[in-house]
């Protein structure tokens, strides 16, 4: 997600789902748990596993306890939908399987508040955006997990240098332009890890990095140093590296902003944002997602962004041509995320937030990110109505909240 973005909830720093396992388990059983959510991959080392919750506190596990990382999982072939979620969908009501697939913004500075958020509306997933800390400390996540029914996903913007929310409790890390001139993949990914396992510890599930834009834009541009560099195959070894690195401490990472922002003109919190043509990209800015299955379990996030010969003037948050060039060209069958839905005028000049949320589903969004907060209760009604009515069909929502409870480990 868009740093921006992020300095409009923030006045100071700018800042910005294993497969599916085919476990058969009762909707009571897995409602009942109260396990951590997080990626279902295999972790490496001393590493947590990702559906289990973790120590947590102010003081965490240094950088040099982790152990070294191990190699990835090999590609996997194409699989059939994780059968052990249909029980759990099978008891939900159609609000309760809505809720799931909305990721909101909390104010970290407010616990209760949060708390309050997941007891009333059971959403699947909040964004801590800003750079205040009480949600990270203290164990206040915990009571978060506790309102939940489903393990929430709690997600924060941590790619390091301009973009990271723990270096005011656990440190500062290099931007991505810097660990890539100063560092090997292979170091990357160890400090991807420990800095995985400091947000694991303090209850952090999702890290919408890495940046997978390429650019040589200067430093402080919209992408600059938050990119790995110019270079499609360079950048591409050092996003796999840190992907890896934050699987490896049972975080889940967010790939973004597809299909690639580091050549697009303009900046979507002021307007439309368009890319080079589709041919083009895919020799640069969509490099990084050639042989995704090499990640692992990952996310995906889409951005704003116009793709004049395939989106024709409509984001890619919004255009089923987008989706479906992710899902087809480039065979990913995870958890795809919108970029913010509810504070960038690419958006918002054109749709209310209920309006855009039920377009980014109709079009293949698994989860809509907006991160003001607030609304809840009006975006789930309208995309009740919808589903209801069949104009956004029962089918796109199981397939979605397939997606999001595997991804949870919510379905075995």
């Amino acid at each position: 997600m868009d740093d921006e973005r992020n300095e409009l909830m923030n006045s100071g720093r700018p800042k910005t789902t294993k497969r599916w396992a085919a476990v058969i388990l009762g909707a009571a059983a897995v409602l009942a748990t109260s396990v951590q959510c997080g990626t279902a991959s295999e972790q490496a080392g001393s590493a947590q596993p990702a559906g289990t919750v973790p120590p947590r506190g102010d003081t965490v596990s240094s950088p040099s306890s982790i152990s070294p990382p191990t190699p990835s999982p090999s590609p996997r072939a194409e699989q059939a939908p994780a059968r052990g979620c249909e029980a759990v969908i099978a008891g939900m009501s159609p609000r309760q399987r809505l809720a799931q697939l909305m990721v909101v913004g909390v104010n970290a500075g407010d616990p209760q508040a949060a708390v309050k958020l997941v007891r009333d509306q059971q959403i699947g997933g909040i964004f801590l955006g800003g750079n205040e800390t009480a949600l990270l400390r203290n164990r206040a996540l915990d009571e978060v997990q506790r309102a939940a029914k489903v393990p929430v996903s709690v997600a924060i913007d941590e790619e390091g240098g301009r973009v990271q929310r723990i270096d005011a409790l656990d440190g500062d890390m290099p931007s991505a332009r810097k660990m890539a001139a100063t560092m090997t993949p292979a170091q990357v990914r160890t400090k991807a890890a420990e800095r995985g396992k400091q947000m694991r510890a303090r209850g952090v599930t999702v890290d919408y990095a890495p940046d997978a834009d390429i650019t040589d834009q200067p430093d402080r541009d919209i992408v600059g140093d938050r990119s790995f560099g110019a270079d499609p195959e360079v950048a591409r070894k050092y996003v796999l590296a840190f992907a890896q690195g934050l699987r490896d401490a049972g975080v889940q990472p967010v790939l973004k902003h597809f299909p690639g922002h580091g050549h697009a003109t303009g900046d979507s919190h002021k307007g439309l944002v368009r890319t080079p043509p589709l041919a083009s990209l895919r020799k640069v800015d969509l490099v990084p997602y050639r042989d995704i299955g090499e990640y692992g379990e990952i996310g995906v996030m889409v951005g704003h962004l116009d793709v004049p010969d395939l989106t024709g003037g409509t984001p890619s948050t919004l255009s089923a041509p987008a989706y479906r060039l992710l899902r087809t060209d480039y065979a990913f069958d995870g958890p795809v995320i919108t970029d913010d839905l509810g504070a960038m005028k690419a958006i918002t000049s054109q749709y209310p937030l209920p309006t855009a949320v039920l377009k980014a589903l109709q079009a293949g969004a698994d989860q809509a990110l907006w991160s003001s907060g607030g609304n809840v209760d009006t975006v789930l009604t309208t995309v009740e109505k919808a589903l209801a009515s069949g104009e956004l069909p029962a089918a796109r929502v199981d397939e979605a909240l397939t997606r999001v409870l595997a991804a949870k480990q919510a379905c075995g």
